[in-house]
């Protein structure tokens, strides 16, 4: 499945003369087993929303070892429900179980073929940040990733 992205872009139109901060992209991890949404979503996060991927996990235990890795340095999640071995409710709970509280400048966002209602619910339980349908939902996605990079 190709995403399609809509023209969501969280940059300042060049002729606005206004003072701007320049801030240093967003450090993000992936948390995705499909190669045409990676090959899809990872440029589209740097230059819809300003985010380097600095880690890409396609299994909950390379999510928790990513998390392990980058420790408080990333300041967004973005995660699959399916992996191609465990779900990103185990990751979820993996984070919501760290000794180290998750930090208030990191942020967790479930993107996935499986927004149910009842999902929602249970992913907004572990914490997550927001959860966005992949096929009907990625224009809300881009702008609160804008949102983060701002």
């Amino acid at each position: 499945m190709a995403l399609k992205i809509g023209r969501v872009d969280c940059r300042q139109h060049p002729n606005e003369r206004t003072i701007r901060l320049t801030l240093m992209p967003l450090n993000t991890i992936l948390v995705e087993d499909s190669k045409t949404i990676l090959d899809t979503l990872v440029p589209a996060l740097a230059e819809l929303a300003d985010a380097r991927v600095v880690a890409i996990a396609t299994t909950a235990v390379g999510a928790e070892e990513a998390l392990e890795q980058w420790g408080s340095q990333w300041q967004l999640m973005v995660l699959d429900l399916f992996l191609s071995e465990g779900s990103g409710v185990e990751v979820l709970q993996a984070l919501k179980q760290r000794a180290a509280p998750k930090f208030e400048h990191q942020h967790v966002y479930v993107l996935t073929n499986y927004a149910t209602a009842d999902m929602r619910r249970r992913c907004e339980q572990l914490g997550a940040d927001g959860m966005f349908d992949k096929s009907t939902e990625l224009d809300a996605f881009f702008e609160r990733c804008c949102a983060l990079s701002r």
